[in-house]
């Protein structure tokens, strides 16, 4: 009786020890999380911008609409040449993994990998394109944040811009879509120009003229168009706009208002 009581506790010892040393599904930290991708944890849905690279001119500006109903409207422009606006519209699908989107264009598949705020365009068999001209192929939701709005200037030069009776206008600029056109105000006289937004938040003005009027705020008009002529890249959160020059301090912050104060 003893003997078979013995038995039966190495065997009983034996299926807890097995228990014990395997591992479970839910703990496995090798297990891959196949739940978290683009496609179910990133805001995809918006409106990205980027010019991408032409053999033939300046670059091809693509505007890229995606909707939550897995439709799309896709924009591009060949800047440099009259008549070349064009627009596709349809629906994308998905791939397995959740992080890549394709369009069918005209026909033809165009893949874009799909990260926080950005579409990165692919290559025909699908993977990431390299060399000097891959950065241009990124569009971007900041490109496209940019436009059409009043952005008021609140700082330049490190200093605020306190808006007295001496101003006859309030500093602003407003970056049209149509044409890429520049139009603002720095305190007196009125300037426009062009601007080409670039790989990742790039920007250069250009083509800047202004009016001649003689007012109190010369000085800092002039530093403000100089500060648009230096900016070589941006920096956008929600209702905010910095320009900067390379990495130094940044040279103007702007307000988006709805109209002028």
């Amino acid at each position: 009786m003893k003997k078979i009581t013995f038995i039966y506790l190495l065997v009983l010892a034996g299926i807890v020890f097995l228990q014990c040393n395997t591992p479970s599904p839910a703990t496995n930290k090798n297990a891959t999380d196949t739940a978290h991708n683009s496609q179910n944890a990133l805001d995809w849905d918006g409106i990205y911008r980027g010019v991408l690279p032409c053999a033939d001119c300046p670059g091809i500006q693509t505007t890229i609409y995606l909707n939550r109903d897995l439709s799309f409207l896709k924009k591009t422009k060949y800047l440099g040449k009259p008549d070349t606006a064009f627009e596709l519209s349809g629906k994308f699908t998905w791939n397995t993994a959740g992080n890549t989107i394709t369009l069918n264009d005209a026909g033809q598949a165009i893949s874009y990998l799909v990260g926080e705020n950005t579409l990165t365009q692919l290559d025909m068999s699908g993977s990431k394109i390299t060399g000097n001209l891959a950065p241009n192929y990124i569009l971007s939701k900041s490109n496209f944040a940019i436009l059409e709005r009043y952005w008021k200037l609140v700082e330049l030069n490190g200093k605020p811009v306190l808006v007295d009776s001496t101003f006859i206008k309030e500093p602003h600029i407003v970056l049209k879509d149509a044409g890429n056109r520049i139009t603002g105000n720095g305190g007196c006289n009125g300037f426009s120009g062009t601007f080409e937004v670039g790989p990742l938040n790039g920007i250069t003005f250009s083509k800047m003229v202004s009016t001649e009027i003689a007012c109190p705020q010369l000085d800092l008009e002039s530093q403000f168009l100089n500060a648009l002529q230096l900016a070589d890249n941006f920096t956008i959160s929600a209702d905010n706009l910095v320009l900067n020059k390379a990495r130094m301090a940044p040279l103007a912050r702007f307000k988006s208002v709805s109209h002028a104060q």
